[in-house]
Parts: C-alpha cells; structure tokens; sequence
C-alpha cells in the first residue's frame, strides 16, 4: 500500500484479503501500525511522527522492516501467495526498499497500491470513521483526536513523493483517485494483478445495506429433495408474503432485489416494490445425477459419491454438476457488482448462500 493516513489503505487492503481469499489466494494483511503499537510505548501525540524526530523515526523503520519480514517470511513458509504490506510507504526510498525486499532479493512479483484523496470532505470523514476510534486516540476527546490526526498527516506530507510515471515507469502499480473517481494502472504483470485492479475498480465506500435470504419453503423442501425448480410451498407463500410486508416497513432508498432464474426465488420477490434482476450465477448448485433426490437416496445409490462429499464438501463435485469451488467461481461476478451496488436484497438459495456468507464474513476455503 502507498498514500497519506486516512486515505483509506487499511479499508482497502482488508477488502482485498477478503476477496482473494474467498477465490482460494492465500493472502494475509501485515499492518506496520499493529507492530509500532505492540513494539512502543502508549501514543502520546502526532511529535512521534514528526520528520527531524530522530528517534521515532528510526524506531518506525525498524517496525516496518519487521513487518516486511513477516511478509517474506509468509510468502517463503508460510504457504502464502499474497502478502499486504499495509503501511504509508509514501517515500521513494521506502519503496526502494521493499523492491529491494521481494522484486530483487526474493524475485517476488511486487505490486503497489496507492490510494490518493484531495477531497477534504472524504478525508475527515475516514478520520471520524476509523482514525479517531483507533488504539493510538483510545480515551481521548475527537475533537483533540481529529487536531492531533491531521497534524499528523502534515509531517507525512513533507516526505510524500507520489508514485509517476517518470520515476516509477518499471513498477507495477494503481493509483485510486479519491475513492475510486479515476484510476492510473501501470504495468500490469500477470492475471492474479489484474484480478487485483478489477476488483478495486469496482469497489467504494458509501454507506449501503445488502440483504441475503433464502427463497421461501418450496415442495421439493418439503419432500427433503435437492435441486430442482418447484413452486413455493403454502408455508413459502406466506414468508414471501411477510417478506414483502418487512421490505416495504424498511423504506429501503433505491432498492433493487436479485433472485437466481428458479421459481422459487422469483415467487419469493413478488410480493416486494423494487426493480428485480434474475440471475443466472445465483442458481442453486447443480447437483447433476444427484438433482431431485433426497440424500436417503444418494446414500444408496451412490455410496462413494455420498461418503466424499462428506469428506471434503467444499472440492466434491456431484457427477455432471458442481462443487462448492466451482459455485465460488460462478459467483465471482456476482460480487463484484455488489460491490458496485448501493442497496441490494439478494434472494438465492442455501449453498450460494453459504457462499455470499462466507466472502462478506471473511471465511477462507
């Protein structure tokens, strides 16, 4: 990461954790404000950061060094693929030394994220959000919190030399310009760094709400049968029925609701007052042979089949259809235009559900 405090790198690099894990990139986040915290006394004031602060300002270089350590050490050992490097990074001499690091020492492929905000408004709203909440303004009045934090930014500004492309034409990078306005992409290298730059061009930070459910109860869940595409039971009916009541008690601004292209989810939206968009990518997984049996059934007939998917449920594909894997795969579109979205209610179904779950709690493979 690369760019002033309060510009939103911790945001973003928690955000792209999340989602290369989620598409099975082992990736972990090595913050340099955690080691300087659990390295140094209790913040005091913005002096600690101050440019002529001798003594701090080594200490902040040793702290960074162990955290690129870490880094290297997770890519080398730790069976990582990613690491994030979350710190300003704003000096070309700090950047020289993470090249130095993973591109020269380690033939790492290294790839820089800055995140740019001139907008004033943007910039004392992260640091009301985040900044002022943090371990180092623990107890202390935001008014004084938000005086010391943008003190603070100013020392990082006498040495902020932004990534171009006159000094930095060889390195990979993006530049995000005030939270996704516009965007500079250098040297892309590789598919893993342009999946990165597509998932952040699709992000943004406003407030918004998503809403998951489930479709209502359908007569094939009633039999204890998978797949299929049934009707809604009587008992389906009436949650879609008090769905549509609690959407319309919500006055939910600019709503828009996507179900999957199953009856039973689209009768599940009927009864609510929104646009409606039918996905493809939320079908419920195919369970190919398996389709409309009740597990009893696969039991008997397919034995094997039954016992693997016991084993490793996530890899386990039902013959002629899918695995969780290959439903995370499909849904991948389907997160990122969430992503780009404002308020959306999502109606699917149980394993794409699971799926949904998983990516906005973080959950890995």
């Amino acid at each position: 990461m690369v760019g002033l405090p309060a510009r939103g790198k911790t945001y973003i690099s928690k955000k792209l954790t999340r989602y290369l894990n989620w598409i099975g990139v082992s990736t972990k986040v090595f913050n340099v404000g955690e080691y300087r915290r659990a390295r140094t006394d209790k913040y005091r004031n913005h002096e600690f950061f101050k440019t002529d602060n001798t003594q701090a300002k080594e200490l902040r270089s040793r702290v960074a060094m162990l955290a690129m350590e870490d880094a290297a050490k997770f890519l080398e050992n730790g069976g990582g693929e990613v690491a994030v490097v979350d710190a300003t990074n704003t000096s070309r001499n700090r950047r020289d030394i993470l090249v130095d690091m993973f591109t020269v020492k380690r033939n790492f492929k290294l790839f820089f994220v800055e995140s740019i905000c001139d907008e004033p408004a943007i910039i004392e709203a992260n640091i009301l959000d985040v900044k002022v909440c943090s371990p180092d303004y623990e107890g202390m009045d935001t008014a004084v919190a938000l005086e010391d934090f943008l003190k603070r930014i100013e020392h990082y500004k006498q040495e902020y030399e932004t990534l171009d492309y006159k000094h930095d034409k060889d390195i990979s990078f993006i530049q995000i310009f005030n939270q996704g306005e516009r965007f500079i992409v250098n040297k892309l290298a590789g598919h893993l760094q342009s999946r990165v730059v597509y998932y952040l061009m699709n992000i943004h930070v406003l407030p918004r709400t998503i809403y998951l459910t489930r479709h209502g109860e359908s007569e094939m869940n009633l039999q204890g049968r998978i797949g299929g595409n049934s009707d809604l039971s009587e008992q389906g009916d009436k949650y879609a029925e008090e769905l549509g009541k609690f959407v319309a008690n919500e006055n939910i601004p600019n709503l828009k609701v996507w179900t999957s292209e199953l009856k039973r989810t689209i009768q599940t939206a009927r009864f609510i007052d929104a646009p409606k968009e039918h996905w493809k990518a939320l079908n419920e997984i195919d369970a190919g042979i398996c389709e409309g049996m009740t597990y009893e059934e696969i039991q008997d007939q397919y034995p094997q089949d039954f016992a693997d998917r016991d084993q490793d449920k996530y890899h386990y594909r039902y013959p002629s259809g899918e695995s969780y894997q290959d439903l995370v795969a499909r849904l991948e579109p389907v997160i990122l235009e969430l992503e780009r979205h404002e308020n959306v209610m999502v109606i699917c179904h149980q394993a794409v559900l699971r799926c949904l779950l998983a990516y906005f709690q973080d959950k890995s493979a």
